[in-house]
């Protein structure tokens, strides 16, 4: 075993930049070659990988011709296993160091479950490192025969101590984190030749992997590639060579955004109108060291997919990318420049965030800022392929997608102008699915729609195995997330164990209009009629039944989601003109559509953890928020590029906007607060008061501004029905609400100044997933617990280690953080129920989402919903799941009067893979000579389809 893979290394799992280096920074030579320890580069051979496992098996298991044989089999298995591994990500021509591949293969070893050989080459990599440790280094001025392989194909001699001062530079002012670490993982990726490219990105990969032990090293690791960026901006909009250290950007950023912004016009990127700002005074309000508040994950996030770029070069800082989106949304204001600069504090800060389309496009030649559009489809084939057409337009600008196919005909029902039978609605919503592919939102993400289906449509059953990954392949949507819009009264029936009849809309018509006990009578005429034989298409089930399929197919395809239509409507304050007839894409959107409107939604979130002082919430700082948010919001609706009429005439008529909230865990950890207890309960009640009071005055003060909206006249606000007081006209339509209204705010006041001065905006708030927008303000996802406190994330940009840094101050306080704490909570997918030395008040307060009953969430969600004149994206957990906890969740959510709910899920049978191996980020190295089982990955989560706006799926953030 002594010659066992100790010169050869393998393309490394490179998380940066996405796009890989560009190819004139590429080495020049064989496909893949292997850094020495030394520094020497040599090719990458992948037989040596056969013959070294040979040896290795041989050495242990014996060389008898059976022996012989079966090691041949499992080492060709093997390699070919390890060679995929290592070259699955890898970009061509990259050159990677020798103990990479060596880990591989240690990794290979311990999945195939040879432990034995695993232990020997455990064994055997700790004595090496041992005798080479113990052997005299290498001479130090062997650094300074290192060059550096520049853009051009020129070399020049590697600036050691510039690297080591940018190193130093980023740990500055950061605990528990050290540049010495970060330097020798450096070094130890550093060769002859080294491109520009790699060793920018050298030491974010090396400070990477120290953040299991230290979250801190995540802002180190922001920190250096803050560091690569800057040279990729400045050399490219100064037309030459150019970077600059942290420390001195704040004289060169007012110089640097003037070019920016002359380059993006020059480019066709950005809207001529930025350069008619004033922006020696924009420049100067740039804050630099707002920079350093970013963890890896949020600015690689920015990099990969928000900065503007041309032919793969960035060239946005992050200062700038918040005053161009300010800008973008300051063009319509008087004091142009004075709104940016609030606006752009805002953002910069974290206090709030815009949606991903608005960070996408705000500011640019094509600005579709808006996150949600809703349609619906009607029963003609011109009306169908219309509404597949709008569905193409309007994702082609990032805008998620919810269609309303209640009213086309079911199956067999017949069809007057050629006298045939209908395929009923399925095979449309074939279209609609491969529509949503083909047009991937310009080629930034993946297409995003969500279809929903009234409960009583003939089509109904169908529907439910859409998702199904068995079955007619053209009757299956595998791409297209499905919803239920359940009417009470069907819950109704069920909860009596009565009878439901299914329909065609073409035979009854008004029931999509209908809702509340309105339906219930025009639905049990329809019954009576189909009793007489009036009725061609129907079919009666029991409703236990048909709620029993909807929930077995909720938990094995995560589709369709529950959502309610009745109290959509009957709280909706737009019930004077129109009907709600489904939700968004992430079922926090409810508002009208027709043939007439598309309706369309603006959204951002509050950074809620932001907004805590030592008292609790401070309701001053969420004030001044909430204000400034809710004018950005709308300014969206006028600034908005519209790719259909019908959208634009609902926006203008209504101006709806999305007022949510992220980031609602980490306030939890920070006040004490257990997630699954009373006390959370009411903190949810008590937030949610406060952003409900100051949005629905903020955008009252906007109408005494700027003019309410269109259609204000007849709506419940006009009345003076705020969303506290709708809550009531849902309990006298279901005969009771069991559900706390208390109130703490002077409502009287704000009802009274509403009616009469009426409100800018027909609806202010939504809470929506925000699962790309909280990592780029490094918090928790809206208003879900957390997954893990310790895990990795595999997203378009990389695997990301991911630990609750609140948890580790928790555990660091009580003597608790060290290395046998990492391991556990590996092994223990990042959970500490089951590590005996954490304390029980501990366990409690970082418990995880599959750890805390659903019906907590449940609770929380409906004294919020009480406030929210939309809804709210709410996900349920279960770990181990059967028909009666589902029903007993879903039916507690729809007795709370929640509006919707989103994606159910699910604990994996077999949870994360286990080795002996630690680190992330594709970088392992040997622990322990013993098979003990360590995670190295921290969680896995189930729905057999993919999760639309999960937290490892980062190609849809439609809602964000």
């Amino acid at each position: 075993m002594s010659s066992l893979l100790t010169t050869e290394a393998a393309p490394s799992r490179h998380a940066f930049p996405a796009n890989g280096p560009r190819e004139s920074d590429a080495v020049r030579g064989p496909a893949y070659q292997v850094i020495r320890r030394n520094g020497a580069v040599t090719p990458f051979d992948p037989t040596k990988i056969t013959v070294a496992l040979t040896k290795a098996f041989l050495a242990v298991e014996g060389n008898s011709a059976a022996a012989s044989r079966r090691v041949h089999e499992t080492v060709e298995a093997l390699t070919a296993q390890i060679n995929d591994a290592l070259t699955r990500r890898a970009d061509h021509g990259r050159a990677f160091h020798v103990e990479e591949i060596q880990d591989q293969v240690e990794l290979a070893l311990m999945r195939s479950e040879h432990h034995k050989v695993a232990r020997a080459y455990v064994l055997y990599r700790e004595e090496r490192a041992k005798a080479r440790a113990a052997e005299a280094s290498a001479p130090q001025d062997a650094e300074l025969r290192l060059h550096v392989t520049k853009s051009d194909s020129t070399r020049a001699p590697l600036e050691m101590d510039r690297l080591s001062r940018v190193i130093e530079e980023a740990c500055e002012g950061l605990a528990d984190v050290s540049a010495a670490p970060v330097l020798a993982e450096t070094r130890r990726n550093l060769y002859d030749g080294i491109t520009e490219n790699e060793l920018g990105l050298a030491p974010i990969l090396a400070a990477r992997t120290l953040v299991e032990s230290e979250p801190n090293y995540s802002a180190v690791s922001a920190r250096l590639l803050l560091d690569l960026l800057r040279r990729e901006a400045l050399s490219f909009v100064h037309g030459r060579p150019d970077r600059a250290r942290q420390s001195e950007m704040t004289e060169r950023y007012p110089d640097y955004f003037h070019a920016f912004i002359k380059v993006g016009i020059e480019a066709d990127l950005l809207d001529p109108e930025l350069a008619r700002f004033d922006l020696a005074k924009l420049g100067a309000a740039l804050k630099a060291e707002r920079d350093l508040d970013f963890q890896f994950l949020g600015l690689q996030t920015l990099y990969d997919r928000y900065f503007l770029q041309t032919k793969g070069i960035r060239f946005e800082l992050p200062q700038a990318f918040f005053m161009r989106v300010a800008m973008g949304l300051s063009l319509n204001e008087i004091d142009r420049e004075a709104h940016a600069i609030e606006f752009y504090n805002l953002l910069s800060s974290f206090d709030f965030m815009c949606s991903t389309p608005t960070l996408f496009n705000a500011g640019t030649r094509r600005p579709q800022l808006s996150s949600c559009f809703l349609t619906s489809v009607p029963d003609d084939l011109d009306g169908i392929f219309k509404a597949v057409k709008d569905n193409a337009l309007l994702a082609k600008y990032s805008g998620g997608l919810g269609n309303d196919w209640s009213r086309v005909r079911g199956l067999g029902a017949h069809i007057k102008g050629t006298n045939g039978e209908s395929q009923g609605v399925v095979p449309f919503l074939k279209v609609a699915n491969d529509t949503a592919i083909a047009v991937n939102q310009g080629g930034k993400r993946k297409g995003a729609v969500c279809a929903y289906l009234e409960t009583w449509h003939i089509d109904i059953e169908e529907f439910l195995d859409l998702r199904k990954n068995t079955g007619d392949d053209r009757r299956r949507t595998h791409d297209m997330n499905t919803a239920n819009w359940v009417p009470d009264l069907f819950m109704q029936r069920v909860e009596s164990d009565g009878a439901w009849t299914l329909f065609s809309p073409d035979e009854t018509p008004d029931l999509h209009e209908l809702y509340g006990p309105a339906f219930a009578k025009a639905y049990e005429a329809y019954e009576a009629k189909a009793e007489r034989g009036e009725i061609k298409i129907h079919r009666r089930v029991r409703a236990a039944d048909l709620w029993r399929r909807m929930l077995t197919m909720l938990f094995e395809t995560g589709h369709p989601w529950i959502t309610f239509k009745d109290p959509c409507n009957i709280r909706s304050p737009q019930g004077h003109v129109g009907v709600v007839h489904s939700s968004n894409l992430c079922t926090e959107i409810t508002l009208n559509t027709s043939d007439d409107e598309v309706a369309v939604c603006n959204l951002g979130s509050i950074n809620l953890v932001n907004h805590l002082s030592e008292k609790g919430l401070d309701a001053a700082r969420l004030k001044r928020t909430v204000d400034t948010a809710v004018r950005m919001l709308d300014n969206v609706i006028d600034i908005n590029f519209y790719t259909i009429p019908e959208a634009r005439r609902s926006n203008l008529r209504h101006r709806p906007v999305g007022l949510g909230l992220m980031g609602f865990q980490d306030a939890l950890q920070a006040l004490k607060i257990a997630i699954a207890s009373e006390d959370t309960v009411r903190f949810a009640d008590e937030s949610m008061e406060l952003i409900s009071f100051y949005a629905i005055a903020a955008s009252t003060n906007l109408a005494a501004e700027r003019g309410k909206y269109p259609s204000f006249e007849g709506s419940l606000w006009s009345r003076g029905i705020l969303p506290i007081d709708s809550i009531q006209l849902l309990a006298d339509a279901r005969g009771g609400l069991d559900l706390d209204t208390s109130t703490t705010l002077d409502w009287d006041g704000l009802r009274e100044r509403v009616r009469h001065v009426g409100m800018r905006n027909s609806n202010v708030m939504a809470i929506a997933p925000t699962a790309t927008i909280s990592n780029i303000c490094g918090v928790a996802q809206s208003i879900e617990p957390a997954y893990r406190n310790l895990y990795v994330k595999a997203n378009m940009s990389g695997d990301f280690t991911v630990v609750n840094p609140m948890l580790v101050r928790d555990l660091k306080v009580r003597g608790l953080w060290d290395e046998v704490m990492v391991s556990d909570l590996k092994y223990f997918d990042g959970s500490l129920g089951a590590i005996d030395r954490v304390p029980d008040d501990l366990k409690a307060l970082y418990a995880t989402a599959f750890e805390i009953d659903s019906s907590w969430l449940i609770e929380a969600a409906a004294r919020r919903q009480k406030w929210i004149d939309q809804a709210q994206s709410l996900n349920l957990y279960i770990a181990n799941p059967n028909g009666r906890k589902l029903d007993a969740l879903y039916r507690l959510a729809w007795k709370r009067g929640l509006k919707t709910t989103y994606y159910l899920r699910s604990q994996s049978a077999t949870h994360v893979e286990k080795s002996t191996l630690k680190g992330t980020d594709g970088k392992l190295n040997a622990v322990s000579a013993a098979p003990l089982p360590v995670a190295q990955e921290a969680f896995a989560l189930q729905a057999s389809a993919p999760l639309a706006c999960s937290i490892d799926d980062p190609t849809c953030e439609a809602c964000q």
